[in-house]
């Protein structure tokens, strides 16, 4: 399945990020340079704002809380 121990390793931190909801910042930043040249990058805390507030949603309340 894994080729390298390494390998295997990556695949794992990357599905724990997903889990817990953790944004890929690296993987954002390569998508818009790579497919979006010259539009500006949203900094790290930009970034992570954005999705928190993708995935939460502002002021919507969810639960019994």
């Amino acid at each position: 399945m894994f080729s390298t121990l390494a390998q295997a390793g990556r695949y794992l931190g990357q599905s724990m990020r997903l889990m817990v909801g953790l944004p890929e910042y690296d993987k954002y930043v390569e998508h818009m340079e790579r497919t979006h040249p010259g539009q500006p990058i949203m900094t790290y805390e930009e970034f992570f704002r954005e999705r928190q507030q993708a995935r939460y949603g502002a002021g919507k309340r969810g639960g019994c809380c």
